[in-house]
């Protein structure tokens, strides 16, 4: 019998609040991850700028090939002066100048590291990363390529762009193990468990933001999240310990750089997760005592 999931709050939550969001552009949907049913969506076919969530795709890639025997995830990758950039991330403040590729893959995860990401682009392939995501069926969803610290009208015109409707599928798919196999969505997820910016959907669920591949608050998180001056994305999934599937979601956050709006919609981000949060306690609640 398919859970019940009381996510009425969901529309107040997005659009509540006393400051003008009248300029962001949403996303969102959340979904069954044991089903894949979308149970709420707003605007969810619209395509907006991803930031670092397509390096999901990335990762995927990277699974995937190690699946096939095409790639050896012990296999040491060089850093090169063109891979060089700031921002988010480790690597680049480590003297290391080579690190195996599954370690790679753990900093991309953890912090979304893009020196790890320009890396493993350069050696996995974008048109390949791209290929295996249309493989999938994520035709609006895609990493377009490596991060740069100057974007000129030569490159793709952003480092990833997504929909909801996608996201929140992949985010249920590697939940069920549907993207490419069980083993290549384990370990995936693997990945995701490690991710430490818990300040959007994921924020009321109480994780420890540096622990949690294990069930911690009562909860079994993973997701994987996307930030640039004008944009929030946070795409994830979430169960209560024990329970068999949980909530999945994707929610995707444009606004233009007249204005810095990213306080109001963190609030709107946190407050679609506590009512996800309090959808998935109810499961608890109802759930028939044994004996």
């Amino acid at each position: 019998m398919a859970q019940q999931w009381n996510v009425q709050g969901l529309d107040e939550a997005i659009t509540a609040g006393a400051a003008d969001l009248s300029t962001v552009e949403w996303s969102a949907a959340v979904a069954d991850a044991a089903t894949g049913d979308v149970l709420w969506s707003h605007d969810a076919d619209r395509v907006l700028k991803t930031a670092s969530v397509g390096k999901v795709f990335l990762l995927i890639e990277a699974a995937r090939q190690a699946e096939t025997g095409e790639l050896d995830l012990d296999e040491p990758v060089q850093r090169l002066p063109e891979d060089l950039v700031a921002d988010s991330g480790l690597w680049h403040v480590l003297d290391l100048e080579a690190l195996s590729i599954r370690d790679a893959c753990a900093l991309i995860g953890a912090v979304s590291d893009n020196l790890a990401t320009n890396v493993l682009v350069r050696r996995l392939g974008i048109d390949r990363i791209g290929d295996t995501g249309r493989s999938l069926g994520f035709t609006a969803s895609a990493l377009l390529d490596r991060v740069r610290e100057d974007r000129g009208p030569q490159h793709p015109p952003t480092l990833s762009r997504g929909n909801a409707a996608e996201l929140v599928r992949l985010m249920a798919d590697l939940t069920r193990g549907r993207i490419v196999s069980p083993a290549v969505s384990a370990r995936v997820l693997g990945w995701l468990a490690l991710n430490t910016d818990q300040s959007m959907v994921a924020a009321p669920f109480g994780v420890d933001p540096l622990a949690h591949t294990e069930p911690d608050n009562g909860f079994v998180l993973r997701n994987k999240t996307g930030t640039i001056s004008t944009a929030r994305i946070d795409i994830g999934v979430c169960d209560v310990d024990g329970g068999d599937g949980g909530l999945a979601w994707a929610v995707l956050a444009n606004w233009s750089d007249e204005v810095d709006l990213r306080d109001a919609v963190l609030e709107r981000m946190t407050a679609i997760g506590a009512e996800l949060r309090g959808a998935l306690r109810q499961t608890v609640t109802d759930r028939p005592v044994a004996g």
